[in-house]
């Protein structure tokens, strides 16, 4: 017998029938339809979730006024959402933090310059420009006042870590891949 729920359908039975081809093959061809209509609810629920959703992306975007791109990956995708549930309210520096930090997915830092009217997202995690910054860059000017300007700030290799290498051994990296890469 194949199917979880077939075995566990044989228990609640006879002991008799434990015997019985024609009984475990009805349990098992039953058992396998529960199944598969156990595994759909379970797909189903997760589409409630961003954090779990594949199918249901689509209709969290239509929900939130995203444009669908489904040729984005799955988790670019769930960050765009994620971010924009996170914006909904009053325009805070964690706000902003935490809709830049739901985009990234590491440690941003936010600092506001008022006597200036802007404000900079400086990714500390990340090296290099994050590959979902367009789509970050358009949900802050959704979110932000329009009065404040905003500036972004990149994290890059340290020269420190450079040190250790040669010239030679780098020759075969492009120079964003030296920028971008941990060499420690």
């Amino acid at each position: 017998m194949n199917s979880i729920r077939g075995k566990e359908m044989m228990t609640y039975l006879p002991d008799y029938y434990a015997t019985s081809r024609v009984m475990s093959s009805n349990m098992d061809a039953q058992g396998t339809e529960l199944d598969k209509l156990w595994q759909a609810m379970d797909e189903t629920l997760e589409q409630y979730f961003v954090s779990t959703a594949t199918w249901g992306l689509e209709l969290w975007e239509k929900e939130l006024g995203i444009s669908v791109d489904i040729s984005k990956p799955t988790e670019q995708r769930r960050s765009v959402i994620l971010s924009k549930l996170r914006g909904i309210g009053t325009v805070t520096v964690s706000l902003i933090k935490s809709v830049a930090e739901a985009y990234d997915g590491g440690t941003v830092e936010v600092t506001v310059q008022p006597e200036t009217y802007k404000f900079n997202v400086k990714f500390i995690d990340t090296l290099g420009v994050p590959p979902n910054l367009d789509d970050l860059k358009a949900v802050i000017e959704d979110i932000k006042p329009a009065h404040l300007a905003v500036e972004y700030s990149f994290t890059y290799t340290p020269w420190g870590e450079l040190k250790q290498t040669s010239w030679d051994s780098l020759s075969s990296f492009t120079w964003e891949e030296v920028m971008t890469r941990s060499w420690c």
